[in-house]
């Protein structure tokens, strides 16, 4: 994992966000579970500078608490469903 997916985990750790927590999302009437150490895995496939940028919304979120990690958390997992769901429908 790349340096800055590290800062992330180390940033959810220092907060006592535990990495494995999973949201569900209903597509369809089909349930999708991503983790939030999925959905950073899934983001550090990104660009450097995009990278960066996921780290320093993290950094924002922490500081509303659990619950603004776990907004964040939905809105990336949220934007991944959807990604893949649009390559889908090209394919």
């Amino acid at each position: 994992m790349s340096k800055i997916g590290l800062e992330c985990i180390e940033l959810l750790k220092i907060n006592n966000i535990n990495i494995d927590s999973e949201i569900d999302f209903d597509v369809n009437s089909k349930l999708h579970t991503l983790s939030f150490s999925y959905i950073i895995d899934t983001f550090m496939m990104a660009s450097e500078p995009s990278q960066v940028s996921f780290l320093k919304a993290l950094e924002k979120a922490t500081f509303l608490g659990s619950d603004g990690v776990e907004s964040f958390f939905q809105s990336m997992g949220q934007l991944l469903l959807m990604t893949h769901l649009s390559q889908k429908i090209e394919l």
